[in-house]
């Protein structure tokens, strides 16, 4: 190699070392030391003792971490209804209508709004003694339920803020992909008599669902991830209503101590992801129009 592309190699090379030194402090070597005090008891203030695959047998035992995810699963179910929303309100903002722009805006502040702030007005909200939700259902003569206090309302609570916060993201995503078909297939379909149902079964639904595709597997990778809301909202309560994986990797880690143990639930929680996101790849093929 001559001496100038040698000189041009270390010029490239000393533009990429800010980058490649963060990446490695802050990802690849945290993401290596995680796997080996996985296999380790480490309590916050000792030192890392190896004990092998331990921990990952422990936690296959572990009925609260199995809980956790079943917590996750039920939280899963903003999913669809957060998804049927957000196609409702694109194809509404999609329209030409005066002032659209405008209503565009207000579905997405949610989403652009701190999830803390927001978690804990909506925590004032659900308030028993002087929330304004139980105000306005005393209005209509219904009771209303203890919200967060009660281990039968807490989630349902939760997946109503997430869906709140969660439709004008999808919505926007929904709206580029209602922006991206093709009017001459509408135009063509109307020629042959097709109904606004039959266009949108045929036409919309079809090229819409490699948005819908993404829309799911972020749901799902969101739902096993879900953390502020829970911390600031309910505390994994009450009792354990509400503790999700990433809410136990947290009391683990945080509160009692258990490093080791926390980070083998971190890598189960990823096994679960992958697994998770790597099947919905693989049946994409059977409803994912184009593929």
């Amino acid at each position: 190699m001559k001496k100038r592309q040698i000189q041009k190699v270390i010029v490239g090379y000393s533009f990429l070392a800010p980058s490649l030194i963060l990446v490695f402090t802050f990802i690849l070597y945290p993401l290596v030391w995680s796997i080996y005090i996985s296999l380790c008891d480490w309590p916050s203030f000792g030192t890392p003792t190896y004990i092998g695959f331990k921990n990952y047998i422990n936690l296959f035992r572990d009925s609260r971490w199995w809980r956790s995810l079943v917590h996750s699963i039920y939280f899963m179910l903003n999913i669809p209804i957060s998804i049927l929303l957000a196609m409702l309100v694109a194809i509404i903002m999609n329209q030409s209508l005066k002032g659209i722009i405008l209503f565009r805006t207000l579905y997405y502040l949610p989403v652009i709004s701190p999830s803390i702030a927001v978690a804990l007005v909506w925590a004032l909200i659900y308030n028993t003694d002087f929330g304004i939700l139980n105000y306005f259902l005393s209005l209509l003569g219904i009771n209303g339920p203890k919200w967060l206090a009660s281990t039968k309302w807490a989630m349902p609570a939760v997946i109503l803020y997430s869906i709140w916060k969660g439709v004008g993201y999808n919505m926007v995503i929904y709206l580029a992909g209602l922006q991206g078909i093709p009017e001459s297939l509408y135009e063509a379909a109307k020629i042959d008599g097709a109904s606004s149902w039959t266009l949108f079964r045929y036409i919309t639904l079809p090229m819409l669902s490699p948005t819908t595709f993404f829309l799911i597997i972020m749901g799902i990778i969101g739902g096993f991830r879900v953390f502020d809301v829970i911390y600031v909202m309910t505390h994994g309560g009450p009792g354990d209503a509400t503790v999700t994986p990433l809410y136990y990797i947290y009391q683990q880690a945080f509160q009692w101590f258990r490093m080791g143990y926390a980070s083998s639930i971190a890598w189960l929680l990823f096994v679960f992801i992958f697994s998770a996101t790597l099947v919905q790849w693989y049946i994409r093929k059977s409803w994912v129009f184009g593929e």
